[in-house]
């Protein structure tokens, strides 16, 4: 990879590691877990928003649209209560699985960018335009971001249960 695309993979790449290792050794009760009040998002639903997220990042750099398998296997963004969708019954196992087969498309990606390249812009959410480079920076940010309520989650779920 170039040097500041590889670097903003390695933000990326490195800030899933640190989520992995906060979700290690969760039971399945604990990955639905959804607070004290049972209204947040568990972390079984932020697993699946994150590599959703991340997913359609990949195809908006591509250009391409996500193709029908995978949409509908990590989609959608929302459901129809405009909330994250409901996962349940999804080990850890399988959800850091198809969350490892999308990082494996980031870095595919990332390895035929260059760092001119970076600097391309590309549309999402209701026609925005963002820089491919602020897209893979947006990455690490909100992984980062929901690791945060995760870590709040598992506090609670050791408090609460």
């Amino acid at each position: 990879m170039d040097p500041i695309v590889g670097m903003l993979y390695s933000m990326v790449e490195n800030n899933y590691q640190r989520l992995k290792s906060i979700v290690a050794g969760m039971d399945q009760e604990e990955l639905e877990y959804k607070g004290p009040s049972q209204n947040d998002n568990s972390t079984a639903q932020l697993l699946r928003h994150l590599m959703y997220v991340d997913l359609n990042w990949v195809y908006r750099i591509r250009g391409k649209v996500i193709p029908k398998e995978l949409e509908d296997r990590y989609g959608p963004m929302l459901d129809k209560n405009n909330q994250l969708p409901q996962v349940t019954d999804i080990s850890l196992e399988v959800l850091l699985n198809e969350y490892d087969y999308v990082l494996s498309l980031l870095k595919s990606v990332c390895c035929q960018l260059t760092d001119k390249d970076l600097l391309q812009t590309v549309e999402y959410e209701d026609g925005n335009e963002a820089t491919i480079q602020w897209g893979i920076w947006h990455l690490a940010d909100h992984n980062r971001y929901h690791q945060a309520h995760i870590n709040q989650l598992r506090k609670w779920f050791n408090t609460y249960n």
